[in-house]
């Protein structure tokens, strides 16, 4: 369903990488390898349209996708979900506030007892009246991971969700991307550790 073909990036005078090529279909799941700085945050954004890649192409249902300069992948970009290391939670609000607000966002029907749910399964049972500025680093990153948990889009772009998260969490964690996948979903995902998760998955090993 997600075909990226012959992708190549480059910042400045640098390249960061070329002929990138792989394809993702309904309940498998890809773990993106490669160096610090070799470019496998920027792959993520140009999938999810926010950026325009140097050459090649990226189709969703055999649709074009790629962003250019005057036309954004409407489509793609609204059969996933992007987590990556800037959470985009409000510090002011609580967990739950950012879950509806996100949910109110992105177009997704969310009651106020899925919301709560979502939260008490990824550890924050008692912490979804609290302001996020008070909560740990780890708990803000269980609040923006319970986003997951309440999506409907088939594609989760992941950019290191397993940091700062406790052994628990983890679990908590795999349990929730085990579902989406058992359920015909997608998992593009980082991490520097390594990754056992269900269904058909792979590495993919990013270099210049």
């Amino acid at each position: 369903m997600l075909t990226v073909s012959q992708l190549s990036c480059r910042r400045g005078d640098r390249r960061l990488f070329s002929h990138v090529s792989f394809t993702l279909a309904s309940g498998q799941w890809l773990h993106l390898e490669g160096d610090n700085g070799v470019g496998k945050t920027s792959l993520m954004r140009l999938i999810c349209g926010l950026g325009v890649p140097e050459e090649g192409d990226i189709t969703w249902r055999n649709e074009q996708a790629s962003a250019t300069d005057d036309d954004e992948p409407q489509t793609l970009r609204n059969n996933l979900i992007y987590l990556g290391h800037q959470l985009a939670i409000k510090e002011d609000l609580t967990p739950l506030e950012n879950l509806q607000t996100h949910a109110a966002i992105s177009g997704t029907p969310l009651s106020t007892s899925k919301a709560m749910a979502a939260l008490a399964q990824m550890g924050l049972r008692g912490r979804e009246q609290l302001p996020v500025k008070v909560l740990s680093q780890g708990q803000k990153r269980r609040s923006a991971l319970a986003r997951l948990i309440v999506s409907e889009v088939p594609l989760w772009v992941l950019d290191e969700p397993f940091v700062a998260l406790d052994g628990t969490a983890q679990e908590v964690l795999r349990t929730v991307i085990n579902s989406h996948l058992s359920h015909g979903g997608m998992v593009l995902l980082t991490s520097h550790q390594a990754v056992s998760l269900d269904g058909q998955g792979r590495v993919y090993r990013l270099s210049a």
